[in-house]
């Protein structure tokens, strides 16, 4: 076992490739298990669990901190508590939390009234597990069974149950493998699903018949190309179900009747590259929301017997960034984004110059429609906060155009909003393009101890076209009430301020997105809310890409690094079309193996590519052991050659959860554990430690 003051050492053993022309040399590639997904390496748990005795070894004296902030953010936290109850056909389904529970209970209660029936009840399945995490469920059209599916290792390889809801009890269908969602057909006797293969890929959709044994389900479409994806899902009127397919940046749609899912499928238009659809049906008219013409989208209609022939309902347009559309019976509802603020608008399908935005009470905010199941729905469920604004859900009554508030975010230790500013700034890039950063902090924030600006937490992503909305966080205030302002960078990659604002943050552009975080950095220094040094970063998974290029690219800026199961062996990823992620990721990032301006383009940025002897500040890294997103080799590989190469005394901790994946650890009391542990790492080495 190491001691305190000797961090653990990856044994380097130099493997050599070569591609294009150029030969690289990885040390550390033997920290990949042969066997995986199997990871049963002697040698290779040994190096993970000296890691993560040196990480529990460092965080020992920050316990009372990380205990401190635990009790904060739990008691921001109301701990039996429970959803706004929704109308779906006779029932009325919400979910609860009861007093110190992890996991949830799910329940209905019939709209004629009667005793709450149990249907799902978390706390105990998960008993005795280290790991839980239910997916998909689904009620049956006729409400009297429920498909759902479990994950117990964090694999994200589902296992499908069907239960009979009157009894309780699970039928004997039992489909381990699925990663989807679980759409019945129209008579209740089967359901759709997606087997994940070998390389955790869902290349197929299949019909479950009740009753039969799953090796005999029927495959009603199978994926040829290996980038491509297949989802299941229906539309809103559940006249059709719908099979997917698309990578990043295409797609392709067919249509089934749920009343005969063996039978004729409706191919909607053939994969064209680059061009994305979703479609929505409603009498026998289909609404196609697609990029073929604007790059933001529009929004168009097509007849059932001829879905290929789209005509314009509503112009893409430079200003309006059309993110979704739900159909209704008697009307239907556009979601996009202007200048980057969400927008929800009413529209009628009888008179198309009819349009309903639906107002909200701030200038600046996050709002979305929640669950409405119903096709014949004239209320609308809505979810609504900002920056300093608790989690509100609404019913937006459609025919009086009001708001009813129906639950409001309760913060049981208390909360004043007026005690907090929230700005949204624009900081000019390098290249002259405004990068919005939105950025709270307390109204009484002080000046640091020398006089200099406070802290700042700077936070990011930029990838996927992921938007990363200004909403509210109580386990952010655990950091600004000791002092920190709390900043968002909305660089591009994601789609902030519209498909653009994504596209040039992607492949060839993608050094856009690691400048842009760079020079918000910079930005929030030259406007005074913090010094050099005196920021804390944080991101996860592509995010964690991004905070890897970053502190190679400028890492005197930082004072304190977290790094959640990142992106950072981006080329070596990218070579390998064998793991799970990568033929899909292609359109994304590039394909290295086939383009070398693309190889060329990863090798300059990939973080672990990019280790080199210079100082890097304190870091606090994070993997999952089953993680088939980030496999779990990445952070350690590059955490391996960081302490080799890197030129400071700074901290650097590496944890891996050894039964979990993507998200860490199951449970809401144990992932905010995780938060604390986080955050205390942050003010530990930020030096702000007492909450104003």
């Amino acid at each position: 076992m190491k001691t305190r003051n000797i961090p653990p050492r990856a044994e380097p053993r130099p493997v050599t490739t070569e591609h294009h022309g150029i030969s690289s040399q990885d040390e550390y590639a033997w920290l990949r298990d042969a066997s995986y997904p199997i990871v049963d390496d002697p040698e290779i748990l040994d190096y993970l669990n000296q890691e993560n005795a040196w990480f529990e070894a460092h965080m020992a004296p920050q316990r009372a901190l990380t205990d401190a902030l635990f009790k904060e953010m739990r008691g921001r936290i109301k701990e039996a508590d429970e959803s706004v109850p929704q109308k779906d056909g006779d029932w009325l389904y919400w979910v609860s939390f009861e007093e110190g529970a992890e996991y949830r209970k799910h329940w209905r209660r019939h709209v004629d009234g009667g005793e709450a029936q149990l249907m799902i009840d978390e706390p105990a399945m998960a008993a005795g597990k280290d790991y839980f995490n239910l997916g998909a469920a689904s009620v049956s059209p006729d409400g009297k069974l429920l498909a759902y599916a479990v994950d117990e290792n964090g694999s994200e390889r589902f296992t499908a149950r069907v239960r009979d809801l009157a009894t309780g009890e699970d039928l004997p269908d039992e489909i381990p493998g699925t990663l989807s969602d679980l759409v019945w057909t129209a008579d209740g006797s089967g359901f759709l699903y997606c087997l994940a293969n070998e390389q955790w890929r869902t290349d197929n959709a299949r019909l479950h018949r009740l009753g039969d044994d799953p090796k005999h389900d029927i495959e009603l479409y199978h994926e040829a190309d290996e980038g491509f994806r297949v989802s299941v899902g229906e539309t809103g009127s559940r006249r059709f179900l719908v099979i997917a397919a698309g990578d990043h940046e295409t797609s392709e749609v067919r249509l089934i009747p749920a009343d005969d899912p063996a039978g004729r499928q409706i191919l909607i238009r053939p994969r064209k590259a680059g061009v994305e659809y979703d479609v929505e049906e409603r009498e026998g008219l289909l609404y196609v929301l697609t990029n073929d013409d604007h790059v933001n989208f529009r929004l168009a209609t097509a007849p059932l017997d001829d879905p290929a022939t789209w005509t314009t309902l509503i112009a893409g347009s430079d200003d309006y960034y059309i993110t979704g559309m739900e159909a209704y019976r008697d009307f239907y509802v556009v979601e996009g984004r202007r200048a980057g603020l969400d927008q929800i608008e009413v529209r009628y399908y009888d008179d198309p110059a009819r349009i309903e935005p639906v107002a909200f009470p701030e200038a600046a905010y996050v709002a979305g429609l929640g669950n409405n199941p119903e096709f014949d729905q004239s209320v609308l469920r809505i979810g609504y906060n900002s920056m300093v604004t608790p989690s509100t859900v609404y019913d937006y009554d459609v025919g009086g155009r009001s708001l009813e508030t129906l639950k409001v975010q309760e913060i049981p230790s208390g909360y004043d909003a007026s005690l907090y500013v929230t700005e949204r700034l624009m900081i000019t890039a390098r290249d002259g393009v405004e990068v919005p950063v939105s950025i709270v902090y307390r109204k009484d924030r002080q000046p640091g101890k020398d006089g200099a600006p406070g802290p700042l937490h700077l936070y990011g992503y930029g990838a996927y076209g992921m938007a990363i909305p200004p909403g509210f966080s109580t386990t952010r205030l655990s950091l600004v009430d000791r002092g920190f302002a709390f900043a968002i960078a909305h660089i591009r990659g994601g789609d902030d301020l519209g498909r653009n604002w994504y596209l040039t943050g992607k492949r060839e552009h993608r050094m856009n997105a690691f400048q842009d975080f760079i020079d918000c950095a910079h930005g929030l220094i030259d406007q005074g809310y913090t010094a050099k040094g005196r920021i804390s970063i944080s991101g996860g998974s592509a995010g964690g890409k991004l905070m890897g290029a970053v502190i190679n690219m400028a890492p005197e800026l930082f004072g304190a690094v977290v790094a959640h199961v990142p992106f950072v062996d981006v080329l070596s990823t990218m070579l390998d079309a064998s793991l799970p992620l990568t033929p899909g990721e292609w359109p994304e990032w590039g394909n290295p193996a086939a383009d070398k301006a693309a190889f060329d383009l990863i090798r300059s940025y990939s973080p672990y590519d990019n280790v080199r002897a210079q100082d890097y500040p304190p870091m606090l890294v994070t993997a999952g052991l089953n993680d088939p997103r980030v496999t779990y080799w990445e952070p350690a590989k590059w955490v391996a050659r960081l302490r080799a190469r890197k030129t400071d005394d700074n901290i650097l901790l590496l944890k891996t959860n050894m039964g979990a994946g993507h998200g860490g650890k199951s449970g809401r009391w144990e992932s905010l554990k995780e938060t604390a542990e986080e955050y205390a790492f942050i003010l530990w080495q930020m030096g702000t430690e007492e909450p104003a």
